[in-house]
């Protein structure tokens, strides 16, 4: 695990709400990490408010920086998005158990609903590298809460949802699984607890049961398994999200 105190290079609007922020974190860039590994920021002023640090999925890493994707959603990520260029931020990572890729080419499905955005880009660019096809479906209310296509590498296959049908498919992203499921070799999620249960019952329905992966978006005050403020149940008993996780199977939790 690595800390560091990160240089804001940028932090800029990518949607209704949604930012995205730049770090100069060289040391926290080499060493490395899996798509849908997360760090740990502090969303706050030294001795400030809150307290507890909050956990980012990696969004991009490249050449001694890192990206973050985020909402303003409370204190904490009010404190981030008022971040400008040349401030410091705290932070260490790389923490949790990122998505697994398989060996050889095939064809990737991912699915993601509102911030769950954040991991999808990193492992759409991670998936390209090695040969895989890249499909990504993204579900948000309104077209305005939409990542840009341009955010994603030219080679993925974009589909958007929107609940008011303003932009893309209309409904809920798991209402149109199953053409492209039926296509994919690998599916990965990332979401709230809703969608992952409306997914895994749609792909019980059709029959799918490729056993999918999927990150859990639970609070994760500390990051590293002392709290259990991230405890979940499964069918393997009680999991910590930041230890065991944030990656389980579909079916295992829901």
């Amino acid at each position: 695990m690595i800390r560091e105190e990160a240089t804001v290079l940028s932090n800029e609007p990518c949607y209704e709400g949604g930012y995205v922020i730049w770090l100069d974190a060289p040391n926290l860039a080499a060493a490395g990490h899996t798509p849908g590994q997360f760090v740990m920021v502090r969303c706050a002023a030294e001795g400030g408010d809150p307290e507890f640090s909050r956990a980012f999925s990696y969004h991009r890493a490249e050449e001694g920086r890192v990206a973050l994707l985020y909402t303003v959603a409370g204190r904490g990520t009010a404190w981030l998005a008022g971040r400008r260029r040349g401030d410091t931020v705290s932070l260490y990572g790389p923490l949790g158990n990122g998505f697994r890729l398989p060996d050889g080419s095939g064809n990737l499905l991912l699915v993601a609903g509102g911030v769950g955005v954040a991991p999808m880009v990193d492992l759409a660019e991670v998936g390209l590298a090695r040969g895989h096809q890249v499909t990504a479906m993204m579900g948000a209310r309104t077209a305005s809460q939409l990542l840009p296509a341009s955010a994603w590498p030219s080679e993925v296959e974009y589909v958007v949802v929107t609940e008011d049908g303003s932009q893309g498919l209309r409904g809920r992203v798991t209402e149109h699984l199953d053409e492209y499921v039926a296509w994919s070799s690998r599916l990965y999620a990332c979401g709230p607890n809703p969608m992952f249960a409306s997914m895994a019952e749609a792909l019980r329905q059709n029959g799918r049961r490729q056993r999918p992966e999927i990150l859990m978006e639970e609070n994760m005050p500390c990051g590293w398994g002392l709290c259990y403020g991230c405890a979940i149940f499964t069918r393997h008993g009680v999991r910590l999200c930041c230890k065991d996780g944030p990656r389980f199977n579909l079916f295992d939790v829901f």
